[in-house]
């Protein structure tokens, strides 16, 4: 049987370039290649795309190494593939383990769509949705979803005002303290802080405009934090939900990569089966609102004094590490990693064709 060439497309421009590159040597290690003929594409931190004529080790950190050659930079052809200057790639399908900005946000997608090449993850609306958590929010609202409340603040608002904003003064009166203050369009925790007075909120508005333009302030939820894995493109399949109980003030980005006692998960969750399958169907509905496709984690809050489960945000290209809970979720719910990732292909490859069936010209 024919190999089918997948370019496994890594690294980013994003504070997550090193988690992007542990995260692609894992699927690297466990993808069938026996089925799957993998091309290695690293992205260096200015955004430039190069061929890896070899998988190249951190020893240490267990991710790849990026080998920046310039007869190996790698460039899109709109609606030819992918290319180095020496000639034209035969990749077939691409594989995103791009975490953040500008890999998770729906920019490669649609570089992908125009290069006609099928990827796994969702697509350009729904990664560009899923990724600003703001407009994620507002749309599961409007579908009737419970979600963790939030004000949304603006930089140009909190700089116009001087720091007075309105949104800012309605979270403090709203809300009581500890404020978590959020980019709206970074991954991974990122820029996240924990507020415990007006004085450090101020600090943290200003830290989190480092990174995006628009933010959230939310009231911290007392509650068991809860990841749900979702996969599918019309039928969707979720797995029972995980459990993450942080050592830290809460699951931050040291807790989540750095620190390797930084949080215990609980794999299957401590929630009841009832429990669980509130979850399930909310994470599925959630997944399916945000028009999210192929894969993504859903995490989301239990409220054990009133039963209630908030939603707090989607990631469609979730970690895929040793030790990342999209993948563990999976196979404590049946399905090996490796298994996971030819699911996941078949599934772009599946959706490229619904869409190459379509006609977009009018006749």
């Amino acid at each position: 049987m024919k190999r089918i060439k997948v370019a496994l497309l890594f690294g980013g421009k994003s504070g997550e370039h090193e988690v992007s590159l542990v995260s692609a040597a894992s699927v690297f290690k466990h993808i069938d290649k026996e089925r799957f003929d993998v091309a290695l594409i690293a992205v260096d931190k200015d955004g430039a795309w190069f061929l890896q004529p070899q998988p190249l080790y951190d020893e240490k950190e267990g991710g790849f190494v990026v080998e920046r050659k310039e007869e190996n930079r790698v460039y899109a052809v709109p609606a030819g593939g992918l290319r180095t200057m020496a000639k034209p790639l035969d990749i077939e399908l691409v594989f995103p383990v791009l975490h953040g900005t500008f890999g998770e946000d729906g920019t490669v997608q649609g570089l992908l769509e125009l290069c006609d090449l099928p990827y796994a993850g969702a697509g350009v609306l729904g990664s560009s949705l899923c990724m600003d958590k703001a407009a994620v929010k507002r749309i599961w609202i409007q579908a009737g979803l419970p979600v963790v409340p939030f004000e949304e603040l603006r930089e140009v608002s909190w700089k116009r005002s001087k720091g007075a904003a309105a949104s800012v003064r309605r979270a403090v009166d709203r809300f009581s303290f500890p404020l978590f203050v959020k980019p709206s369009r970074a991954g991974s925790s990122v820029g996240v802080s924990r507020c415990e007075t007006e004085e450090g909120l101020y600090a943290a508005i200003e830290d989190a405009f480092s990174f995006d333009d628009k933010l959230l302030i939310e009231p911290a939820v007392q509650a068991k934090e809860i990841e749900c894995s979702v996969i599918g493109n019309q039928e969707l399949t979720t797995f029972a939900p995980g459990e993450i109980v942080p050592s830290h003030d809460f699951y931050d980005y040291d807790a989540k990569y750095i620190d390797p006692d930084g949080a215990n998960l609980l794999i299957p969750s401590s929630l009841n089966e009832e429990q669980q399958k509130m979850v399930r169907q909310i994470s599925a509905r959630a997944y399916r609102v945000a028009e999210a496709e192929g894969f993504a984690r859903v995490d989301c809050f239990y409220e054990e004094a009133t039963g209630k489960v908030l939603l707090n945000e989607i990631n469609t290209i979730p970690g895929f590490t040793k030790i990342s809970m999209f993948p563990k979720l999976c196979e404590n719910g049946g399905v090996a990693y490796g298994e996971l990732l030819t699911k996941l292909l078949d599934l772009a490859v599946d959706r490229h064709k619904i869409r190459g069936a379509k006609s977009y010209q009018w006749s």
